[in-house]
């Protein structure tokens, strides 16, 4: 089986908090482990989780977990976990835990080592902060996978790609693609939205999810594991 030197993963981000960052990484986890991957998940940072007999919990990274064919302890995979529902930042702050970057490598490191590829998931935007001194963009360069974008369909959506991308590039972080996702099925002129996004991104989406109902199917989702290759997806529906 192919190592995960080779493969790597990825790392997911989005044009804001509430694009289905989640919905999209756990469909990449269940889209490689269906075609026969060991594939770990990470969920860093997260805020806005539940206290259980076990300590606090994040549904976000349960989900990718559950996902995941790759076991490991929670702490492992979801390091900084914080109750309220707020920037992850401010969380931190209110907590006295500071965000270090290097025990989040040291984790991500465990992890790859389990694993053919390792998807990891961020919080919020690509420059929302986890930190007094750092944001998404630095965790993300600590880690050095490739970027995945999810765009959320949705009024704005065409400005909030536009300046991610310039985000990711500015920074010297490899943009692997995009992926369309549908967070408003009363968007008006979808199809010509995603068309402007795709003259303007300068390459069509990896992927276009459609809304997705609650009580659908899991949904699966795979792309291509380098940028030689072309531009590859398979989508079923929730």
């Amino acid at each position: 089986m192919t190592s995960n030197r080779a493969l790597g993963g990825f790392f997911i981000t989005g044009t804001d908090t509430g694009v289905g960052k989640s919905v999209i990484a756990t469909a990449l986890v269940r889209g490689f482990v269906a075609q026969g991957l060991r594939v770990a998940v990470m969920k860093p940072v997260a805020s806005g989780s539940q206290r259980t007999p076990d300590g606090l919990r994040n549904d976000d990274a349960l989900a990718l977990l559950a996902a995941s064919n790759v076991p490991a302890p929670y702490a492992l995979i979801n390091p900084y976990c914080f109750e309220p529902p707020i920037s992850p930042h401010i969380a931190a702050q209110e907590s006295e835990i500071g965000v270090d970057l290097h025990h989040v490598r040291g984790n991500f490191e465990t992890l790859a080592g389990m694993a053919d590829l390792t998807i990891v998931e961020g919080a919020g935007g690509w420059l929302a902060p986890i930190s007094s001194a750092a944001s998404i963009q630095e965790l993300a360069l600590e880690l050095g996978l490739p970027v995945l974008l999810v765009v959320g369909m949705r009024l704005g959506c065409i400005n909030h790609a536009r300046l991610t991308k310039l985000a990711i590039e500015a920074c010297g972080a490899q943009l692997a693609g995009w992926v369309a996702n549908a967070v408003d099925p009363t968007m008006a002129r979808p199809r010509e939205n995603l068309e402007t996004l795709t003259k303007l991104l300068g390459e069509p989406p990896l992927a276009v999810v459609s809304w997705q109902v609650q009580d659908s199917p899991p949904l699966a989702l795979t792309v291509s594991l380098t940028r030689r290759e072309p531009p590859q997806s398979s989508l079923l529906h929730r």
